[in-house]
């Protein structure tokens, strides 16, 4: 959902499709995010930032310009090297497990999966991939919660996963706490 910035005008398709952020810095600070798009997150994460680094350590200019995302540095161009790599390092995943697994976490891929040497090394699987390896990892380091965080929010493998499956990684999940 990408809530649009009331800016007056009488219908939404004419409203702002910019972003606009609102610091309310009476009491503890809040700041509000109204409309962007995904394609500006760098330049909204900056404004952001800017908007509040009163409140926080200094930082240095536009620093995020030229970082990659976790997993990202490399050309988009070697996404197919990357894919085939994982292939011959794991030959025991399917095609479409490298392939999602790749186009998901990138170069950390390798760091999700260890030293696996076969599908029981990674755990019980939930469906379309999905294993306790990749659900640890999402937890720790994506701060994962819920199935809803990882089929819909993190992933579109809800998808691909029946209503029973989804439920067994809310359960799994739930059980193993915060600290998987």
């Amino acid at each position: 959902m990408r809530p649009l910035y009331n800016d007056g005008v009488k219908s939404a398709q004419a409203a702002t499709r910019d972003y606009v952020l609102s610091l309310n810095a009476e009491g503890a600070p809040i700041l509000s995010v109204f409309g962007g798009k995904i394609t500006t997150y760098r330049k909204l994460s900056e404004a952001a930032l800017a908007k509040i680094a009163h409140f926080l350590a200094p930082t240095q200019g536009n620093w995020t310009a030229g970082v990659p995302l976790a997993g990202g540095n490399f050309p988009v161009a070697d996404v197919a090297v990357l894919i085939r790599a994982l292939k011959i390092r794991y030959p025991f995943l399917s095609d479409y497990t490298c392939r999602r697994m790749t186009r998901a976490y990138g170069t950390e891929a390798p760091a999700i999966l260890g030293a696996a040497r076969s599908d029981a090394d990674l755990g019980r699987s939930f469906g379309a991939g999905l294993t306790e390896v990749e659900l640890r990892w999402l937890m720790a380091r994506e701060y994962a919660r819920t199935a809803e965080d990882v089929v819909w929010r993190r992933s579109k493998l809800g998808l691909r996963l029946s209503a029973g499956e989804i439920a067994a990684i809310d359960e799994w999940m739930k059980a193993k706490g915060p600290e998987a």
